[in-house]
């Protein structure tokens, strides 16, 4: 199978998705033009990283493995469970690393132990907190028990951050269904610097809790200097059926309020729709849901990121999967039946 990776948003995305699914499937691919829509085209440490993970747990073998690749051929083996240590050498996103790998070892014959190193917060990629309070526990609903400790965290641009995983892996995993999220219980912003001054975090937390909705409590911590320097504010909505989480990060140039204000803006747009399910989360339940043959959502206008996530799925799967506008500035996003989705599985 080839694959263009200048499809749609162009971004790494569409190479994770890519290898996830060939562990899972068996079926090898040739991805060409990758990252083509990117600044800086071409494979970076931490989409080497990714890959050289799914080559360890896959048995697979790679061309084209190397900094600045624009072509890369992988031809998987037989995916085996196990205890993997993988290290993205940068401030790379090490959670992006592990969402490539999570689909094959949820589905192994036995568990599996990880210790990821690398960036657990950083702009672009879904923090520790998204995957520990959001990802995760939809994913336990469906059927494989995924367990993660935060040991360290790793900022951009030092990186040095740590997570362990243990994955108590099912045979088949189970449909999922979020068209409704529930009366909102409780909201909780979180504001964290490591190596730069606490008002910096206390500012964050006041302007979010000003500028948002709904009455939000917000919380503020101050990690030790050596982790740094760094600065994260992410907001939890737990609501009666799902929770979510959106986060923004501290950079150059931008003041605190600018950043609180950023991540109230996109609170606020979730609140103020019938969503169950973020944008971000809309596009990460694509795979767990096509592997189980079934499932719907109700989520707010679909990125570019879904958009394509979408069509590298139903490439590998051949698996149907809708998108269709509703009311209140919800999209619903259909997955399946389709008559065997297992029959592509050969895990």
């Amino acid at each position: 199978m080839i694959i263009d990776g200048a499809y749609g948003e162009g971004g790494g995305q569409i190479l994770r998705t890519c290898l996830a699914l060939s562990l899972v499937t068996g079926r090898p691919f040739e991805i060409r033009n990758i990252r083509a829509g990117r600044p800086k085209p071409g494979l970076r440490k931490q989409h080497l990283a990714a890959v050289r993970a799914a080559a360890a747990v896959g048995r697979a073998r790679v061309r084209g493995d190397s900094l600045g690749s624009a072509v890369l051929e992988f031809l998987p083996g037989a995916s085996f469970a196990g205890d993997y240590e993988f290290d993205v050498g940068s401030a790379g996103s090490c959670t992006l690393v592990l969402q490539t790998i999570l689909p094959a070892l949820v589905l192994a014959d036995r568990s599996s132990r990880l210790v990821l190193r690398g960036g657990t917060h950083n702009p672009g990629a879904p923090p520790f907190h998204f995957l520990e309070k959001v990802f995760l526990p939809l994913l336990h609903r469906m059927g494989p028990l995924v367990q993660t400790e935060l040991r360290q965290w790793g900022f951009y641009p030092a990186g040095g951050g740590c997570i362990q995983v243990e994955i108590t892996p099912v045979r088949r995993i189970s449909p999922l269904n979020l068209t409704d999220r529930g009366d909102l219980r409780h909201g909780r912003a979180h504001a964290v610097v490591a190596g730069l001054p606490r008002h910096i975090a206390e500012r964050e937390g006041r302007t979010f809790a000003s500028s948002v909705n709904r009455a939000f409590d917000y919380v503020v911590e101050e990690l030790p200097a050596a982790m740094g320097p760094g600065n994260a504010l992410m907001a939890e909505v737990v609501s009666g059926n799902i929770t979510e989480l959106f986060s923004a990060f501290g950079r150059r140039g931008a003041p605190a309020e600018r950043v609180a204000g950023e991540l109230a803006e996109a609170v606020n747009a979730y609140l103020a729709s019938g969503a169950a399910v973020g944008p971000y989360l809309a596009d990460q339940l694509l795979i767990p849901l096509a592997l189980a043959g079934g499932g719907r959502y109700r989520t707010q206008p679909p990125t570019r990121h879904t958009r394509t996530n979408i069509e590298i799925v139903r490439r590998f799967l051949e698996i149907e999967i809708s998108l269709q506008p509703g009311e209140d500035q919800c999209w619903e996003v259909a997955v399946g039946p389709s008559p065997n989705p297992w029959d592509k599985i050969t895990t």
